[in-house]
């Protein structure tokens, strides 16, 4: 795929969407944090849910501290693997207190030195809560990416390496979100909808469906 082609791929998603963002619900780097170390196997509607009940009565490190970790289980048992995910948030929220004054690192290093929290997670944050371009692919990006050939890749590294440096600057803060949005809702894995699909006649993927 050409340079030409993938700028005006994200021209069209930039226009489909202007204000693209995560569909996790949070008001501070924290909340981000928190959702996405719980929103793995599970869906953000569920993240979300559970949110709802734990932010208004614990949404800094001190306050989960506080809680503990019976506490904080009761709060997240809805979510798939709650036992695991509340062990690593309690041992993130420690170290935040001790490490960070309870504030969330804004760099990868200290971000990934998290329990739970790899490279993905780390771009999701320093993306989303921080401004930063960085790209955290999940198998939403990673499908569309090989599917569409904007960056074709055989592991997540490798993709996110290949978006980062042929996505245009201008988009790339961005590019993360409308990838995922596009993978979520029209390129979807089984059978994308590619007759209701705005970047249609630019993708190159080779087995085009009808669906809309």
């Amino acid at each position: 795929m050409n340079a030409q082609k993938r700028f005006e791929i994200f021209a069209r998603l930039r226009e489909h969407t202007p204000e693209p963002t995560t569909e996790l619900n949070w008001t501070s780097p924290f909340e981000l944090l928190t959702a996405v170390l719980l929103s793995a196997q599970a869906t953000d509607v569920g993240v979300n849910k559970a949110m709802a009940r734990l932010f208004p009565v614990a949404n800094t490190p001190e306050a989960i501290v506080e809680l503990g970790i019976d506490g904080l289980k009761e709060h997240i048992k809805t979510i798939g693997l709650y036992n695991t995910k509340a062990e690593n948030l309690m041992k993130t929220c420690h170290l935040l207190i001790e490490r960070h004054a309870g504030e969330v690192p804004q760099t990868r290093a200290e971000l990934e030195a998290l329990p739970g929290v790899g490279r993905k997670t780390a771009n999701v944050i320093l993306n989303t809560a921080f401004g930063h371009s960085t790209m955290a692919v999940d198998t939403h990006i990673f499908r569309v990416a090989n599917r569409t050939r904007i960056a074709p890749g055989k592991n997540v590294l490798e993709v996110e390496n290949k978006l980062m440096r042929h996505v245009p600057k201008e988009f790339l803060k961005d590019a993360h979100h409308w990838l995922i949005l596009h993978g979520r809702y029209t390129c979807v894995a089984r059978k994308p909808r590619c007759g209701s699909c705005v970047i249609e006649d630019l993708c190159e993927y080779p087995d085009k469906t009808e669906l809309s």
